[in-house]
């Protein structure tokens, strides 16, 4: 059985965007998921971000309410709730690795249950590695585990 992973709502906007760049290796990377089963644990803050983030980059409502369902259909996928506790956690990720609320809640999600996180953020690149399993999802770049 594949080991589950939490993708960054980067990768998925990527995927989703065919005029970006790594657009095709995001796609690829997400329909592979799919086709292989493997478990997908999110934040539920996933779905609101890529949402919007298609409706604004495609001006279309109706496009962002088609992604929305199309997300909420991905076999095996797991969303975590961002209540008090693992608010607070999450927190303690974004100050301790210096990151963004969002990226942070990401971040907090691959630590807590053990997943690889994949992600386009920089940020998240540069500084989890010592932490959490973290890569981007061009199959050009490898794997950086935690020593």
């Amino acid at each position: 059985m594949k080991t589950p992973v939490t993708i960054d709502a980067s990768v998925f906007v990527n995927a989703l965007s065919p005029d970006e760049t790594g657009s095709d290796e995001s796609a690829k990377l997400i329909s592979q998921f799919k086709q292989e089963g493997v478990a997908l644990i999110q934040p539920t803050l996933f779905i609101p971000e890529v949402v919007a983030s298609i409706a604004r980059k495609q001006d279309s409502a109706e496009i962002a309410l088609e992604i929305l369902r199309e997300l909420r259909d991905i076999p095996k996928l797991t969303l975590v709730d961002l209540d008090d506790d693992f608010a607070d956690y999450a927190s303690e990720v974004a100050a301790n690795h210096r990151l963004r609320g969002s990226d942070a809640v990401y971040a907090a999600v691959a630590l807590r249950f053990g997943t690889e996180l994949i992600t386009l953020d920089k940020e998240q690149l540069e500084r989890l590695p010592k932490v959490v399993s973290v890569r981007a999802p061009s199959p050009k770049t490898s794997r950086l585990k935690p020593p």
